[in-house]
């Protein structure tokens, strides 16, 4: 990836030179050491600025004066907050992105102190920077000529934000930087195409999380059909490429405490296999590993922050192709927890293999629970669309934390319900299961399947295929793959199962 940059914490010394960040409210109010360091004639100066432009401090709005007279600053961005009482409620992160997206010099100062008597939390710093780190997020690696627009688009190599007791938001903005690698990481994968980016590749780039004292197993294809993986290997069967399992353990916790899991689907390319998807778009699904990605992430950023919990990830690592050693539709296959499945339509693989890996990390591991993300249905996509990821689950408990935490980190999800009437609508004549119900309730009853390989443990599915990839562009996200989920993941963690 490109875009890293050094973000550093200050006290609120007067920065000299170069681009400077100031923030104001619906009334144009500015912080004290704001104000002192504009002084009356650079005060002056903004709100003539602000009358021109029309510039009212709505919440993100900037005002950009270049070379403004009397003031120690070569660029001077006046970012808006709303109104004051709304500043306590401000999303942090996004506010972040939005005044990196604004900054054009290769040094920037941010001066993070705000109007009114509200200080802000070292969580909050931690939140900003975070949000700074996101956006400047570039792939780019594979351009070999850089356009006029992209060095447009360029972050610059150095922020410094002044803040008030900037001591005491440092261990924040660690851990942030931890979560900013982990959502790199994630896009990283998503981003890259599938002749670079295939199971075993896959594979290998999740092993170099032994570096950070992760635990990692790679499962190959002849160990997975030894185990009993028959419905994983059975949708990689028409690739030239292994199908592959890989096991995470991060282990932050005491010996005796037991892990939380989370499951990705990987699937690193999907044509549909032999139910052949159309050629228009098919490009995008190097993306339909997403829900792995967003694992490996979650995982490289507990690791990194050194998380006090144990947490599993599984991932389930498989290329669709049409070949003539591909399962066809009627085939018939018998999964690792010995249900048989009858297969429908080969383009509905993502639940094949979701129900070996959930299986297999329910029985070894018996989690506390398990959270699965995959890129499953394009239904969800037309419920949902791309704000919202589908939420399905068989805890109350837990979906209301999912919930909590995706408010939190503005990774919104949005539940669906699991209901036995929709069972009826994947029972097979010839099986116990079939792959897909039909149209109807597309993405409830790829849930449903799922449901049948977890048991009684605790669990959560999650349907990014609207949200983890071609996701909408954001104040924090300008990029085609947008690691969603490893923020969300972290946040639940992080507010309920971390030894405190």
């Amino acid at each position: 990836m490109t875009g890293r940059i050094k973000v550093e914490f200050k006290s609120l010394e007067r920065p000299e030179g170069g681009e400077v960040v100031v923030f104001a409210d619906d009334a144009l109010s500015v912080s004290a050491a704001a104000a002192a360091w504009l002084g009356e004639a650079g005060l002056a100066l903004v709100q003539r600025a602000a009358q021109i432009e029309k510039f009212k401090g709505a919440a993100r709005s900037t005002l950009v004066l270049a070379a403004p007279q009397g003031i120690a600053a070569d660029r001077l961005v006046v970012v808006g907050l709303g109104a004051a009482k709304d500043i306590p409620a401000t999303d942090w992160a996004r506010l972040g992105g939005a005044v990196l997206g604004k900054i054009a010099g290769a040094q920037a100062h941010i001066l993070f102190d705000l109007p009114g008597d509200f200080s802000p939390s070292p969580e909050a710093a931690g939140d900003f920077s975070l949000g700074l780190r996101l956006r400047a997020y570039r792939f780019d690696r594979y351009k070999t000529k850089k356009k006029e627009e992209d060095e447009q688009e360029a972050s610059p190599a150095e922020v410094v934000v002044h803040l008030a007791g900037p001591d005491a938001a440092r261990a924040a903005r660690k851990a942030a930087k931890a979560v900013a690698e982990g959502v790199c990481l994630a896009r990283d994968l998503v981003n890259e195409p599938a002749n670079v980016l295939y199971p075993e590749e896959f594979a290998r780039r999740a092993g170099e999380l032994a570096k950070l004292d992760v635990a990692v197993e790679v499962l190959g294809e002849k160990e997975l059909k030894a185990l009993g993986f028959g419905a994983l290997v059975a949708v990689g069967q028409g690739s030239r490429a292994e199908s592959q399992v890989v096991v995470l353990r991060w282990n932050g916790a005491g010996a005796d405490e037991k892990p939380v899991a989370f499951v990705g689907k990987g699937v690193t390319f999907d044509t549909g296999g032999i139910s052949i998807k159309p050629a228009a778009n098919m490009e995008d699904m190097k993306g339909d590993m997403a829900g792995a990605a967003a694992v490996i992430g979650l995982i490289h950023a507990l690791a990194t922050r050194k998380a006090k919990v144990n947490a599993v990830g599984v991932v389930g690592l498989v290329e669709n192709m049409p070949d003539g050693k591909a399962q066809r539709p009627g085939d018939i296959v018998t999964s690792l927890s010995g249900q048989t499945i009858e297969v429908i339509n080969t383009d509905a693989e993502g639940r094949l293999v979701l129900a070996d890996v959930l299986w297999y990390t329910q029985a070894r591991f018996q989690p506390q629970f398990i959270v699965n993300l995959a890129t499953l249905t394009g239904a969800i996509i037309v419920a949902l669309g791309q704000e919202n990821a589908g939420l399905f689950s068989n805890s109350d408990e837990l979906a209301a934390r999912l919930g909590e935490a995706g408010k939190a980190t503005g990774e919104t999800v949005w539940r669906l319900p699991l209901q036995p009437e929709y069972d009826k609508l994947i029972d097979s004549k010839v099986a116990d299961v079939k792959n897909t119900g039909g149209r109807n309730a597309g993405s409830i009853t790829a849930a449903q399947f799922l449901k049948r390989f977890v048991n009684d443990a605790p669990w959560a599915h999650l349907d990014i295929a609207g949200t983890g990839m071609a996701a909408k562009q954001t104040d924090t996200n300008r990029s085609w793959g947008s690691g969603w989920g490893v923020r969300l993941l972290d946040r639940l963690v992080r507010d309920h199962y971390e030894a405190r």
